[in-house]
This record gives structure tokens, sequence and C-alpha cells, in this order.
């Protein structure tokens, strides 16, 4: 089959909501160590810098700036500490790695899209994959076990370095397509949540300035409440003031997008 594009997708907040896993152990490791719980604006803003992309780092970091502000003395946590600690709220009290025995927040994860979302892109002659900076496990878990995907193409946490690096996303387009990027004249899409995300397409771009690269990017479901349209609004200004091509409502819109191609 001739293809006629690749779209990658970020998972948390494109391909499953996190508020009440990923971001909730965010906050909880954070009030674990500090004794203060950082907002959903908050952490945000920090995201917003575009260099946070990894939660365990963005936990240290959201500690460390909340004593230095405050004048504490408090010794910041060890990243394996923290890791740990995350972990436990996160996948629950026995961290392994099967997922019958997880029963932390990973189990409050709504999906955003279902199986038939990805035979639609493949019945629109379009290739897909995922880069993520969430744990193998977890990754596998959404995609495998409660999307039904069988082994989709993925590149998670520990398969290249953090986004913003374009690594990984360039990695995973060269298995995805048939022609170099060099040469290569079909676009190749990226759908994230954070400005990290975007930044990664700027920084692909570097790397093979002839090669299309698309930006998509969508506000992460947290803001999608009616009451935060004003936050919404602003958190998708910035992701266009870092170079989104594109902002969707929802990640079920790319259908309509690609049409375009």
């Amino acid at each position: 089959m001739d293809f006629k594009g690749l779209v990658l997708f970020d998972i948390d907040g494109v391909i499953r909501d996190v508020e009440n896993s990923y971001r909730l152990a965010l906050k909880k490791t954070v009030a674990r160590y500090c004794d203060w719980e950082p907002s959903n604006q908050e952490i945000d803003s920090l995201k917003a810098e575009g260099c946070w992309n990894n939660d365990w780092d963005a936990s240290l970091e959201l500690i460390k700036r909340h004593n230095k502000l405050n004048g504490l003395l408090t010794k910041s946590p060890s990243r394996e500490s923290l890791i740990h600690q995350f972990n436990s709220f996160y996948f629950g009290s026995n961290p392994s790695d099967n997922p019958k025995e997880w029963n932390g927040f990973i189990t409050n994860e709504p999906l955003l899209v279902n199986k038939k979302f990805f035979q639609e892109l493949t019945d629109q002659k379009v290739r897909w994959g995922f880069v993520s900076g969430a744990e193998p496990t977890s990754a596998k878990f959404v995609l495998e076990k409660r999307l039904g995907l069988n082994s989709p193409p993925l590149i998670a946490m520990g398969d290249a370095p953090d986004k913003p690096d374009p690594t990984g996303l360039i990695s995973l387009s060269k298995q995805l397509i048939s022609e170099t990027l060099e040469n290569n004249f079909q676009p190749i899409s990226y759908l994230g949540d954070t400005v990290a995300d975007v930044i990664t397409i700027q920084k692909a771009r570097d790397k093979y300035p002839k090669q299309r690269f698309i930006s998509l990017a969508v506000a992460p479901p947290h803001l999608h409440k009616k009451e935060k349209l004003k936050e919404r609004k602003a958190y998708e200004n910035r992701l266009k003031d870092a170079g989104a091509d594109k902002i969707l409502q929802t990640t079920k819109e790319i259908l309509e997008y690609i049409l375009d191609w």
C-alpha cells in the first residue's frame, strides 16, 4: 500500500487522560517531601518551560523550587528515592511488571481514543506510531492491553533521550517510512500536549531541513472542562508560541486534518 504520511503520537494527555494518574502521582510525590501540593496550573507553568517532560525530574524540580522560594533548608530527596515514591503512587503497593498486581493511580486512566481510530488512520493510508516519555511497562499496557494494538511501533522512556531531544522521533520515523528523511516527501507529524513535544519537532527540522515535519498539539484533558476555558486558551497560546503548526481540540480531530494531505 502507498502511504501518504506518518503520524506519531505522544501517549500521556493524547492517548490517555493522566490527570488522576501520572499527574496525581506527581502532586502526591511532591507533597510527600515538602508538605505542599502543586496545582495543575503550577505544573503546567513548569512544563511550559519546555525541558521538564520527565515527571520524575519535574517532581524533583518543584520540590527544589518550593524549598528555595520559602527559604527552607530541607534537603531534597535523591532521584532514586523520589522515583521509588512516585512509582508507589502510580503503580501501587507492588510496582512490578505484572499489570494484574497494579493497584495505584494507573487504574484511573480514561482512554481518549479506541482501536478503531488507528484502523481509520491505516484506511486513510497513514502510518502511525508512538514517541512517549512514559515507562515502557506503562506505555505497552495502555497500547497493547487496553487498546488492543498488536506490537505498536513505540519509543518509550529509556529507548532514546528525553524530549525535546528529537532522537527518538527521528529513529522511529526512519523505521516507518520507506525513504530516507533527506529524500522523503511524505509529511511526518507529531501530536503532543506539551511545549517539549512542539520543540521536539523544531529540533527534528534543524537536523533534516528538507523533510516536512508538522507539529500538532492538543491541550491536556484537564483543561477541557468548561470552567477552564481561559486557562486552556492561554495554554494553547503557549503551544503556538513554541511553534505548533496546528492546535487540535481532540486527538480524534487528526482524522479530519490529514484529509488535507
